[in-house]
């Protein structure tokens, strides 16, 4: 999958920091790419059927949180921290009993998401799916 990335995208950030994955990786385009990626596994893969029935009917909201939540997360615009002072995905997720196996199909879902989007540089796309599904799976109960 192609996607256009960014040019300049610390550019537009002061201080922003130019070897930040969200930057290195390729800026909003990106992240927005991977997580649309992601929301179509969802829905379209019978194997996150589980993961699927967690989330409303609109995965709309989602698609324009998770990008948000992500580009903060590594190290780009921290615009959906400012909008969400004082939480993060643990938090967000701690009023829902998320089983092993709903982790484990996040993890897999991004993990997927993240090689068909195929962002450069490859090893540091790879390293930050392997963070997220970790993530992911240490949130299951």
């Amino acid at each position: 999958m192609t996607v256009e990335t960014e040019t300049k995208p610390a550019a537009a950030n002061p201080g922003a920091n130019p070897n930040a994955p969200f930057y290195r990786l390729g800026g909003a385009p990106v992240f927005e790419a991977i997580c649309n990626r992601f929301y179509d596994l969802m829905e379209q893969d019978p194997a996150y059927t589980e993961l699927r029935a967690m989330h409303a009917p609109d995965l709309a909201p989602m698609r324009e949180s998770l990008p948000k939540f992500l580009a903060g997360w590594a190290g780009g615009p921290r615009d959906w921290f400012e909008a969400n002072p004082g939480r993060c995905m643990m938090s967000i997720h701690k009023p829902f009993t998320m089983s092993r196996e709903t982790a484990g199909q996040w993890a897999e879902a991004m993990q997927r998401a993240i090689a068909d989007v195929a962002p450069e540089p490859a090893d540091m796309a790879k390293a930050m799916g392997e963070v997220l599904g970790d993530m992911a799976r240490g949130m299951g109960r």
